[in-house]
């Protein structure tokens, strides 16, 4: 039987994600022009959402406090921690925004299931749903398969002027990473399109 789980609390010895290359193409590619339900209200195209500076983070699924997580999810590479990533990103979002850059993050979970997340964990940003896997399909994003679901593995995507200009992937820490990414933000010249795709 799994036992319910805190899903703020990460589990020791959390076994990292390996770069598997599936995101070695994504660098310089537009986002594609899908319109996804934000848990701010409304649709949110990705096209026009991207057109300023944006940090969209995708990950597997948010879990539910008290509620089983999917069996296998603490055992499978990079699966555990959307969570503590959420919480902060929302924890230094003052930060992104003094660079000029909005944040969202996106899973392949229901509207519900993400409205619940951004109302819990109060996420001054938009949570997107994409039950369907419709940027997966467009931007043949990383995905794995687990207790039945398809989920998306866990990348985060810099865009400038809708234009993909940095990708994180393989992410490890999730609960370090939003400090990892604005890092990258505020560092000095050159500038993101001399890193080339090596800026993963």
């Amino acid at each position: 039987m799994v036992e319910p789980h805190d899903p703020i609390i990460l589990p020791a010895n959390l076994p990292a994600p390996v770069d598997d290359g599936a995101a070695d193409h994504l660098t310089g590619l537009a986002l594609p022009s899908i319109s996804l339900p934000s848990t701010q209200g409304g649709a949110v195209d990705l096209a026009v959402l991207s057109q300023g500076k944006l940090v969209l983070y995708v990950y597997p699924r948010t879990g539910r406090p008290g509620v089983s997580s999917q069996p296998g999810m603490g055992a499978s590479p990079g699966a555990r921690g959307c969570t503590p990533q959420s919480c902060a990103f929302r924890d230094h979002h003052a930060r992104f925004v003094q660079l000029g850059f909005a944040i969202a993050g996106l899973s392949a979970q229901s509207s519900d299931d993400q409205l619940e997340a951004a109302t819990r964990l109060r996420l001054p940003f938009s949570l997107l749903a994409d039950p369907e896997l419709r940027l997966a399909a467009a931007l043949d994003l990383p995905t794995f398969s687990i207790a039945g679901l398809t989920l998306y593995k866990r990348l985060t995507l810099i865009a400038a002027a809708g234009r993909i200009v940095k990708v994180f992937y393989p992410v490890f820490s999730p609960d370090e990473h939003a400090v990892e990414a604005r890092a990258w933000l505020a560092r000095p010249a050159p500038a993101a399109e001399n890193d080339g795709p090596r800026g993963r």
